[in-house]
């Protein structure tokens, strides 16, 4: 998987931010800076949006860490749709002033990805896991353990972008993805996984701790 120089703004938010910084550029030449001031606290919005910290990841190799930023709206046994396992279940709600890049919960390699277009209801609502637009990485720990990782777009996120291809490797923390405008995440964790988040939590992409898995299989 390529990756790129860490910005301090994410790359998928340069062009929003180009654009509205000349509008407002030009409004405040044109009308002076009270008129333009909506346009400029637009611009300050869009930049905040976009805004992607570097995060540094805990070392332990069992860790499971949060894959975005947010607060957890579900810690709970759920039935993994695209392993078809009982899994442990934890979503992650992210509102439009969190940061929206998407990082690797753990060590691994890409299984496999599902795209599913759908529909774009408030992603805080548990049916958003089935019903709206998704995109879901199923990743295999050197441990052995599968971790099903699932982009959920939200109320008015119109874009999940995924950066990863079957056979990458990931590392956790490293980025992988990004939602515009307000989403969720589903992270789909083995039954033994303890898990170190409760619900109301927030946490943060690449650094909180979601579960540990024992460290192999057996």
């Amino acid at each position: 998987m390529k990756t790129y120089p860490h910005p301090i703004i994410a790359r998928e938010g340069w062009p929003f931010l180009a654009i509205a910084a000349a509008i407002s550029l030009a409004a405040t030449f044109l009308a002076g800076w009270l008129w333009a001031l909506p346009l400029w606290l637009i611009s300050l919005f869009v930049l905040q949006f976009f805004r992607d910290p570097p995060r540094l990841a805990p070392e332990s190799p069992n860790l499971v860490i949060a894959p975005a930023d947010g607060r957890v709206i579900a810690v709970e046994r759920a039935q993994d749709p695209y392993l078809n396992r009982e899994a442990q279940k934890i979503s992650i709600f992210m509102n439009l002033f969190n940061v929206h890049s998407n990082r690797s919960p753990v060590d691994g390699v890409v299984e496999e990805i599902w795209y599913t277009p759908g529909k774009f209801i408030n992603a805080d609502f548990d049916k958003a896991s089935t019903e709206n637009e998704r995109n879901a990485l199923w990743m295999r720990t050197e441990g052995g353990w599968d971790v099903t990782c699932v982009q959920v777009a939200g109320l008015i996120a119109r874009r999940i972008l995924c950066y990863a291809k079957p056979g990458d490797w990931l590392e956790r923390g490293q980025r992988y993805g990004f939602i515009r405008f307000g989403s969720r995440l589903d992270v789909y964790l083995p039954l033994p996984a303890q898990i170190r988040v409760a619900i109301g939590d927030k946490v943060r992409a690449g650094e909180t701790v979601l579960a540990e898995c024992p460290l192999n299989t057996g």
